[in-house]
């Protein structure tokens, strides 16, 4: 391999040049490892070659535009990959099928996939400087649930529910599936009409409205996000249901009273680590004697959590600000710790990645109209791989969703 970024210029630039060859080099040779699936590499220079692994899997191509990106790899693991792409290093035909093959092989890539342990020590730094406590939590909600509605109304279902979905079938549209999935929450909180329910973490209200319209539930909503909670009241008395739908711009350490059931769909994921005890005791203390809870949440396998939660990923640093993702066990211990007992269990890992390549679809084909409401390329390519990461994780087994019945003990 020579010449591959041809630098012009003085000494500083042929010194970053030559850098960015010998991490490419270097990136190249740990290619050679995977064992699953193919990679054709378009080099710079127009350069290519293929690399193939023994088994089965994901055939992906990457077209590297600047050498650069090797040497943000080498020193920044998979979190310098990323932003590589957000800054146009280099491009793919199927940016989803390139996560997948990365994702299958990243054992091979491990631990150059983490990155030096300077820029690990910093991801975690800067993770810990977004701690949900409840300033905290507004300013990490508002990143990212206050992009607007009409950005989230472009691409999610009508209902604009933004958790995964649970299909019935294969061919079963988007918005029936989420309706799918709201039913099998209620079924879990084994929900009669006239029952007072908590949600803690309503999104715009989606599952809010099911439970009150199709379970007669009288229903608190809660949210911190001001978007959807103006979004969510307007539907609220648009559907004729303000009678039974209280939805409240409010943390959820600061509910009082007590309810038959709660639920939580995908709202864990936000909370942090180290609130996990006060969480989960709250909805204890939010629940009558005998009452039941649901929560959705999306776990990493038990084998990751340790080095995860040690770390920062691109998700916690780009998109979910004070994000983390607990392990199965590190959600049972909590939830048994906190005075819940584990009532069923269910996980839909594969449904979740079938609703993001579903969003990814819509993401891109409202890609026109979104770009209108002042949005711009980086934001995009952020949005796209960010769908894309998450869906093989799910295609993977990396991380999972589950659904849980918790009961008060």
């Amino acid at each position: 391999m020579t010449d591959v970024n041809q630098p012009t210029g003085g000494p500083a630039a042929v010194a970053g040049a030559w850098i960015d060859e010998q991490s490419l080099r270097l990136s190249l040779g740990m290619l050679r490892a995977v064992r699953f699936g193919g990679l054709s590499v378009v080099l710079p220079n127009g350069q290519s070659m293929h690399i193939a692994g023994q088994e089965p899997g994901p055939r992906a191509t990457i077209n590297i535009r600047r050498a650069r990106v090797a040497r943000r790899f080498v020193a920044n693991g998979a979190v310098g990959f990323a932003e590589s792409y957000l800054d146009g290093d280099w491009d793919t035909p199927d940016l989803p099928v390139l996560l997948h093959f990365f994702a299958l092989n990243e054992p091979a890539l491990a631990p150059a996939w983490r990155g030096r342990a300077w820029y690990r020590a910093f991801r975690r730094f800067t993770h810990g400087l977004r701690s949900n406590t409840r300033r905290g939590s507004r300013r990490n909600i508002a990143d990212h649930y206050d992009l607007g509605n009409e950005f989230y109304g472009r691409w999610l279902d009508p209902s604009m529910t933004y958790s995964s979905a649970v299909y019935a079938s294969p061919n079963q549209s988007l918005e029936e599936a989420q309706r799918n999935k709201y039913g099998r929450i209620a079924d879990l909180l084994a929900l009669q009409p006239g029952q007072s329910l908590l949600e803690i973490g309503c999104g715009w209200g989606g599952f809010a409205r099911f439970a009150a319209a199709e379970r007669g539930s009288q229903v608190t909503a809660i949210t911190l996000s001001r978007e959807q909670h103006d979004f969510a009241r307007r539907q609220v008395h648009e559907q004729g249901l303000a009678e039974r739908v209280d939805v409240r711009l409010i943390d959820y350490r600061d509910v009082s009273g007590t309810f038959d059931r709660v639920a939580s769909i995908e709202m864990l994921e936000a909370v942090g680590e180290q609130y996990w005890p006060v969480y989960f005791s709250k909805i204890r203390e939010n629940l009558v004697s005998g009452g039941l809870a649901a929560v959705q949440v999306i776990t990493i396998g038990d084998h990751w959590f340790d080095d995860y939660r040690r770390d920062a990923d691109f998700i916690q640093r780009y998109v979910f600000p004070g994000g983390m993702l607990p392990s199965e066990t590190a959600l049972r211990r909590a939830t048994e710790a906190a005075g819940l007992g584990w009532r069923e269990l269910s996980r839909f890992g594969g449904h979740y990645a079938n609703t993001l390549a579903e969003w990814q679809q819509r993401f891109q084909s409202a890609w026109g109209d979104v770009a209108k409401l002042g949005f711009d390329t980086r934001f995009k390519r952020l949005w796209e791989y960010y769908l894309a990461y998450c869906e093989a994780g799910f295609r993977v087994g990396y991380i999972d969703l589950v659904q849980v019945g918790l009961a008060r003990s």
